[in-house]
């Protein structure tokens, strides 16, 4: 069996593993980075179209969920998303603020995973790919761990950086949540997050004929009794084959539990009555659907007014219909059966408990020289550059100790 020693053993690498191997190979740490993927940050390459939405220039702690989001405040004031602008600056990546303020690559994401695999070339790191751990033990106050090559290592410090559940076809794997669980530190509940939400099949039959149709709407959860999952959301959203997709409803999802409702407004800051009974003074023998369809798009203005029973002339509608056309249009409340789930999940919420955790460090409380980053945390960010914000982060937190 090979044998090899290193200060730092990092098991994952993607945006949160390789910028803790930066760091910690930067302080003169001997560090070995593994994956099991044949490329490293296969995630950040497929991210925002193929540009890397890679930070958020509103992000801050209010934009993260998990049972202490406030966990997240130390890292994310410390190494901030203006830091690795000027580092993105620094590597001479041409960037783009989208919406919202969202940054993208001008170019291509695979420049930011080329800054980083050079960072780590230039701090000394090595880089293993196609290769996995077999098994994980103690040893003293270190790890003695086996590689799927078969080579033994140890290591004072190991960073598991390894993400969440999500796109499995990426080799997402729970492996994080095993080694939590191998030394009794609690795995919150996970589930997926920014994910598209389906419908049940009587549902979906009438809204099939609108795939393909887009609004910028206002999208609200509001559960009675947990006041901690209301939100809204105004973005895009999108009907699809199997249900709703979109900005607006990828953000919702994060917040939305099985068995409860959506509200979605889909001509936000419109007063349709209002706009519908203009129209019928103006000209009554207009067709109640095309004069909708000068509020929403035709398709979802003709199935609206199929569903509230609004047919023929303006002229012929009282204003309670109109005021039910009002409300289909700006407060339509659905109820979603489920989600794509992790297939098409951008992001895992849940994961390991922040309680047992160091804020400053991400090092477990209970375990010397044990550390979890990025995705693996029960700290989920919103749509948008976040959960990249906090893998920076959370990432430059432990390369500063591990």
């Amino acid at each position: 069996m090979t044998r090899a020693s290193y200060d730092v053993l990092v098991v994952g690498a993607g945006a949160a593993g390789m910028t803790a191997a930066i760091e910690a190979g930067r302080r003169g740490r001997r560090v070995l980075v593994v994956d099991h993927a044949a490329n490293p940050g296969e995630k950040i390459r497929i991210s925002g179209g193929g540009r890397c939405n890679f930070t958020n220039l509103g992000c801050g702690p209010a934009n993260f969920l998990g049972e202490n989001p406030r966990f997240a405040t130390s890292a994310l004031r410390r190494y901030t998303q203006h830091d690795f602008v000027k580092r993105v600056d620094r590597a001479g990546i041409a960037w783009h603020e989208k919406t919202l303020g969202q940054l993208f690559c001008d170019d291509s994401a695979k420049q930011i995973v080329r800054m980083l695999t050079d960072d780590m070339a230039a701090a000394g790191v090595t880089l293993k790919m196609k290769t996995g751990v077999d098994r994980l033990d103690r040893s003293g106050d270190g790890w003695r761990v086996v590689l799927s090559d078969g080579t033994l290592v140890t290591a004072t410090a190991l960073v598991v950086a390894t993400g969440g559940k999500s796109i499995p076809k990426m080799g997402a794997t729970g492996w994080a949540y095993e080694v939590a669980r191998q030394f009794d530190i609690r795995v919150t509940e996970t589930r997926p997050a920014l994910v598209p939400l389906t419908f049940e099949a009587g549902l979906l039959e009438t809204l099939i004929p609108l795939a393909g149709v887009a609004v910028d709407a206002t999208v609200a959860s509001a559960p009675e009794g947990a006041k901690a999952r209301k939100a809204s959301f105004s973005e895009a959203m999108l009907f699809t084959h199997r249900g709703l997709s979109g900005p607006a409803i990828l953000q919702i999802s994060s917040y939305w539990r099985e068995g409860e409702a959506i509200v979605a407004a889909m001509a936000p800051g419109r007063n349709v009555f209002d706009e519908l009974k203009a129209a019928k003074a103006a000209n009554g023998r207009q067709a109640v659907h095309t004069a909708l369809g000068h509020i929403v798009p035709r398709r979802l203005a003709e199935s609206l007014c199929e569903r509230e029973g609004a047919a023929g002339n303006l002229a012929d509608l009282s204003d309670a219909a109109l005021r039910r056309l009002d409300q289909a249009v700006n407060a339509w409340s659905v109820k979603p059966v489920g989600s794509e789930g992790y297939r098409t999940a951008e992001v895992t919420l849940g994961g390991i408990d922040t309680a047992a955790l160091d804020q400053q460090t991400l090092a477990a409380k209970a375990v010397s020289g044990l550390y979890f980053i990025g995705e693996a945390v029960d700290v989920t960010g919103w749509l948008g550059g976040y959960n990249f914000q906090w893998a920076w982060s959370s990432g430059w937190a432990a390369g500063q100790v591990c």
